[in-house]
């Protein structure tokens, strides 16, 4: 294979100036093929690829590699040094070469062929599940149990013969809808029409030969797998088990929710390896525990694993509505923990999957984020689904899998070093938002206060340890995500030519910020001439895109529309690529606040350029956790202060900010090798047992002074970092304004609903600078930090939740502190 092909991967489906997305014109500018680009500098390229241009070989970064201080030993398993290059392959993209027959019959046949030569029987999947889990001991005892509880609250309860068969038949019938009967014929039969179907409205599906050459060395080890990717739409589902059919990988049972549980649908996702769960594990009529329904499923996880099926469990819960990885909802995770507990399996080995679409088959979820109700699945809206794909079509997709690591790996790592205690968003901010009240804050990396922290039976440990194994996993997974070129176009749109660009600096920009994401070690989900590929997304965008044709050199003018749903919707697949310059952005925000402190309260005879690393730090990590339930900023196993000095060095390294005069010989060496290497093991970002004694990083080493580049471009890129965040700030902000007229008590789902309308409100009346403030997942999450913080007590009544001020932020200078805090990020 050339270098090329190498770097790019190949891709079967090239970019034609004869397709739909080119039929407007050839833009003008079409001279670079990922190579030198001769037009003017960026404000990407100048601001941060100088230092790094002997890195860009054009060699695409391999992603998803385990976390070496949990993992070490599953880092070095199923990788070698030729897996990164091995390259990417349409998984689409079927001809003879794909089966054992040549000919001009072959290829008419080769979807036929190819599906019939495919590895897949009925010994493969479990075998007498049903009776397996009815005969299991958990769950005879949950059935009388349940036969046993008196039918009337206060009487005497008896064990029934009869009571005891209703509930048998009761939970055969739950087990009728949890257990899947796996069909080999349907699958093969799925796999010949989702070739059909895919081939119709994908260009491409890729994946990387390497991640699936350690999939299957890892199935060679006789473990039961976990797939865990990353929701993105409702394609996922059957994304998965077709690549692994199509290399001949087991396919995995798929946990679903029960909301996809109707007629003739869920018999075709049973017989292809799903099982229904309940959304939520409560739902019996009364709201307490159905302590039967948790054991049938607990026992048939157990059982699926002590039988090394392979699992796909969806730790999100539900498709990500904001284009962002959504918080882990780990009780299926929990469930595998336990089963490796009890001994059920000797290992399970755990596959994080990285989606990335160029657009989902939805196309947007404007309708929810507007404040709708969720609609309801049913056979018809599958059906129109379905009619409405076959007429569109929808790019590119990637999928990687990320490296396979041991649970017991992971847990045996866990309980042989000090687990510290749980810091809450309370202790972590309020200090930072209201000085004056006692700091009773549990400084990051203190010595464990859990009880038995050690010990892999304690509740709060096996808490603390699921917690941390799912942030772990939607990490690595949201890492191994490709940027897809619909979220580049989006992002430039909104953040850097708002106001509308000629095309040629689409083009220029887009070129620049995809070097700025190879240079960041995140993966790309396309290649190509970069005009065509810029016309391609533009296609895929449709009506959130205007393009017009100005005088001036006869050019294209590209803007964003400026309707709710258009920014809604741009605002979805820009946060594709979000992820990327997140700590980046977080640090020029955290910039701005530092600076305008600074100038507000004056100098003290410092210098007003100059800025202390360590307050900027500090003001830094007091961002990440405002912002902790929007992103998983950093992994569990990583100091957040120390990751945001590592930022901050990062900076300093594009030269965005420079290093005072007065310190330079404290720092010129080596930026990445200063007092930091001697109190810390290589690499930087992890946290170490050294670090645990001594966590106060400002105290050992005598601060440091930056000052920011005045640089244009710099200035720009600092800019356009500071927009990423402007949404997200803008929407606490306002969330904090209206809790100032807060008449409590009021039921939670009430209150979202107002302070969703007042937001809306503000973008109706171009009140709101950033439209996409105003979306229904911004208030969710807003409205989450505030209870965490304590703006909010909260008090369960029935099914819903009352909201009240807490005594803390119940006088009004209190919550005018708050939005003080939130506001100092934002640059107005």
């Amino acid at each position: 294979m050339d270098e090329t092909a190498l770097s790019l991967g190949t891709i079967d489906v090239s970019y034609l100036s004869t397709s739909a997305e080119c039929s407007i014109s050839r833009c003008k500018h079409s001279s670079e093929e990922w190579g030198e680009c001769n037009s003017r500098p960026t404000l990407f390229r100048s601001a941060t690829l100088k230092w790094k241009e002997t890195l860009l070989s054009r060699k695409r970064p391999f992603v998803g590699r385990c976390c070496y201080v949990c993992t070490p030993q599953s880092r070095d398993n199923f990788f070698n040094a030729s897996i990164p290059s091995l390259g990417l392959r349409n998984v689409i993209y079927i001809n003879e070469t794909h089966t054992r027959y040549r000919g001009w019959l072959a290829r008419r046949l080769c979807y036929v062929l190819f599906v019939q030569e495919r590895d897949v029987h009925k010994g493969m999947f479990a075998k007498n599940l049903t009776e397996n889990v009815l005969n299991n001991s958990r769950v005879q005892k949950a059935i009388v149990d349940e036969a046993s509880e008196p039918s009337v609250p206060g009487s005497f309860a008896q064990t029934d013969p009869k009571a005891i068969n209703k509930v048998k038949k009761k939970a055969r019938k739950i087990l009728q809808e949890m257990v899947a009967n796996v069909s080999p014929a349907l699958i093969r039969l799925t796999g010949w029409v989702l070739l059909k179907l895919f081939n119709s409205f994908f260009w491409n599906i890729q994946i990387h030969r390497g991640q699936i050459e350690m999939v299957k060395a890892a199935t060679e080890m006789n473990l039961p797998l976990i797939f865990l990717p990353v929701h993105k739409s409702h394609i996922d589902y059957l994304l998965l088990t077709f690549i692994l059919f199509c290399h001949n990988i087991k396919a995995p049972y798929i946990a679903a929710g029960n909301n996809l549980n109707i007629p003739i649908f869920s018999t075709l996702i049973r017989k292809l390896g799903g099982f229904f769960i309940r959304r939520k594990l409560d739902q019996s009529p009364d709201g307490r525990k159905d302590f039967l329904y948790r054991a049938l499923l607990y026992v048939h996880i157990e059982e699926l694993l002590r039988q090394q099926q392979f699992l796909e469990i969806f730790l999100e819960g539900t498709r990500s509505r904001s284009g962002k990885t959504s918080g882990a909802r780990a009780g299926l995770l929990s469930v595998v923990v336990d089963a490796l507990f009890s001994n059920a399996t000797p290992d399970v080995l755990i596959i994080p999957v990285g989606i990335s679409y160029d657009r989902i088959i939805e196309g947007h979820y404007n309708s929810e984020q507007l404040g709708k109700p969720k609609k309801n699945e049913s056979l018809w809206s599958i059906a129109r689904g379905v009619f409405r794909m076959l007429r569109k079509n929808y790019g590119c997709v990637r999928v990687d899998f990320a490296q396979p690591f041991s649970l017991k790996e992971y847990v045996n790592s866990q309980s042989q070093k000090p687990v510290p205690a749980p810091l809450s968003l309370e202790q972590a901010l309020l200090p930072a938002i209201l000085p004056s009240r006692p700091n009773d804050t549990v400084h990051e990396g203190t010595e464990a206060t859990l009880p038995n922290s050690r010990d892999i039976t304690s509740e709060p440990f096996r808490r603390e340890l699921i917690s941390n194994l799912a942030e772990h996993i939607l990490f690595t997974a949201n890492k191994a995500c490709a940027v897809m070129s619909t979220h580049i176009v989006a992002c430039l749109l909104l953040y850097r030519h708002r106001q509308g660009t000629d095309l040629s600096r689409l083009v220029e920009d887009f070129f620049s910020m995809k070097e700025e994401v190879l240079a960041r070690d995140f993966d790309l989900g396309f290649s190509g001439n970069s005009d065509d590929v810029v016309m391609h997304a533009i296609h895929l965008l449709g009506n959130c895109v205007n393009i017009t044709n100005t005088s001036r050199n006869n050019e294209f003018f590209i803007t964003p529309s400026t309707t709710i749903p258009a920014v809604f919707e741009l605002n979805f697949y820009s946060n594709g690529v979000l992820h990327v310059f997140i700590k980046e952005a977080i640090i020029a925000c955290s910039l701005h606040a530092v600076q305008s402190r600074r100038y507000r309260n004056g100098t003290n005879g410092a210098s007003p350029s100059l800025i202390s690393q360590e307050h900027l730090v500090r003001k830094a990590a007091s961002l990440c956790y405002l912002l902790s339930n929007e992103f998983t900023i950093s992994l569990p196993c990583q100091v957040i202060y120390q990751v945001c000095h590592e930022s901050v060095e990062r900076l300093i390294q594009y030269g965005i900010l420079l290093v005072a005069e007065d310190d330079q010989e404290d720092v010129s060496p080596s930026l990445t090798e200063q007092q930091w290497d001697k109190k810390l093991p290589e690499p930087l970002s992890w946290r170490s047992d050294e670090e645990d004694e001594d966590s106060d990083f400002g105290e050992e080493q005598r601060d440091c002074y930056l000052k920011v580049s005045q640089s244009q471009e710099h200035q720009q890129y600092i800019t356009f970092l500071q927009r990423l965040l402007g949404p997200l700030l803008e929407a606490y902000s306002s969330a904090v304004i209206f809790v100032h007229n807060f008449s409590g008590p009021v039921s939670e789902s009430e209150y979202l609903q107002k302070l969703h309308r007042h937001l809306i409100s503000r973008t109706e009346k171009n009140v709101a600078v950033y439209a996409e403030s105003a979306t229904y997942s911004h208030v969710k999450n807003a409205v989450k930090v505030f209870k965490e913080i304590g703006v909010f007590n909260q008090t369960k009544q029935r099914r819903d939740t009352i909201l009240e001020l807490s005594t803390t932020f119940l006088p009004q200078r209190n919550r005018q502190k708050l939005l003080e805090f939130i506001m100092s990020f934002m640059v107005l």
